[in-house]
């Protein structure tokens, strides 16, 4: 399961575009898509691709294509071997006797380069000649459907016939990526069902728009939390608004972080921490959760590089003594903090012993001192180890 991200510059703008690029591949985006929606912007491309590689960022460019793909990636052979991967949307690709032709130029385009396609259905530029089939035929049925639920089949058959098309053409199947992007989560669920039940092709995860702030947030967790469970998805993102002059970065962490709450991949070490209650007046064990968590995002890149596997360590930043040091226990690293009316001494369990006391002052820098000791111990001799075997 891979993260992908988009940017929101105007791509014939080089300098802002490779920005946007390296920020999105540094907080580990795996994927970055970006519009080539004019010859300006296909003209760039190859530019944006230069300085990427001349600064040492080599995550792949996915070129977005609607209405005029066809024209753009002929007429700019550099833009077309430049990307990586050809995003076209099979509603808005051509339209009548032209759609087949438009398409066709495109994956001849893709086959030349050895590009694969994904082909992204989105249901506010679904194909409308094919939605009215699927309506005509609805209403001849005894028991028609719901139309929502033939928006759903217009979705996931604009997807399918156009890989069909695809694969007819020339395109090995692994070579195309299938999606199809609605904005409300029961809608995510059914048409991914639908999806992945009618064939082997991968499928790329998201709303299309999840919304601003926690309202998006919560949506693209809703959604895609029940499709991961299941198995389906190849790739995903996680499209939420930003806040005004927010960082679009947000939108990468959101969709590692839920990857990592479903245990599917590890991306930075967990920091558990107790929610607080009456037993917690002291905001002690809040401040040092907060210093612990900034302590391991700053750590985070020199750490992937020095000690792979780091990414699994979980830390336990507990409150109370009711389930403190139980809980403690649980994590590789934990620490039980002193709740109001107990002792100020702060007991610290190592993979489920008991190895210290801590009390003072200073008592953050000893934790932080006793955490960085631990994965260099933990992961550090893994990766010596590997080292000695290459």
């Amino acid at each position: 399961m891979r993260v992908q991200s988009m940017t929101n510059t105007d791509t014939a703008d080089v300098d802002a575009t490779v920005e946007q690029v390296i920020a999105l591949a540094e907080a580990g985006s795996e994927l970055v898509r970006i519009t080539v929606d004019r010859a300006e912007a296909a003209a760039a491309v190859p530019h944006i691709r230069e300085r990427l590689l001349a600064r040492g960022c080599e995550v792949p460019l996915i070129g977005d294509f609607h209405y005029i793909g066809h024209i753009l990636l002929r007429d700019h052979p550099a833009c077309a071997e430049a990307l990586d991967k050809y995003r076209i949307n099979p509603g808005n690709v051509g339209f009548g006797h032209k759609q087949d032709r438009n398409f066709a130029a495109i994956i001849d385009i893709a086959l030349k380069h050895e590009k694969p396609v994904r082909i992204g259905a989105n249901w506010g530029s679904l194909d409308q000649a094919l939605l009215n089939e699927l309506m005509e035929e609805n209403g001849r049925r005894e028991e028609p459907k719901d139309a929502r639920e033939v928006m759903h089949e217009a979705l996931v058959q604009s997807c399918l016939r156009s890989a069909a098309r695809a694969e007819a053409l020339g395109m090995a199947r692994e070579h195309i990526i299938l999606s199809a992007k609605v904005s409300e989560v029961p809608d995510l669920i059914a048409v991914y069902r639908m999806l992945s039940a009618a064939g082997d092709y991968a499928l790329h995860l998201g709303l299309t728009e999840a919304g601003m702030g926690d309202a998006g947030v919560i949506a693209s967790t809703a959604g895609l939390a029940v499709l991961l469970q299941e198995g389906i998805g190849d790739t995903i993102r996680v499209s939420i608004t930003p806040e005004p002059g927010a960082p679009r970065t947000r939108e990468v962490m959101v969709a590692q972080q839920i990857l990592q709450a479903l245990g599917l991949r590890a991306f930075m070490p967990d920091v558990i921490a107790c929610p607080g209650c009456g037993r917690t007046t002291s905001t002690r064990f809040q401040e040092l959760a907060r210093t612990v968590s900034d302590f391991l995002a700053r750590k985070t890149p020199e750490w992937r590089r020095q000690y792979p596997g780091f990414e699994e360590l979980q830390v336990a930043v507990m409150g109370c003594i009711v389930n403190g040091p139980g809980e403690s226990k649980h994590a590789d690293v934990g620490i039980s903090l002193p709740g109001t009316g107990e002792q100020p001494a702060a007991p610290v369990f190592v993979d489920g012993k008991k190895v210290a006391t801590l009390r003072g002052e200073d008592l953050d820098a000893q934790f932080l001192q006793l955490l960085e000791d631990y994965v260099a111990r933990r992961w550090g001799a893994a990766a010596g180890n590997a080292g000695q075997q290459g």
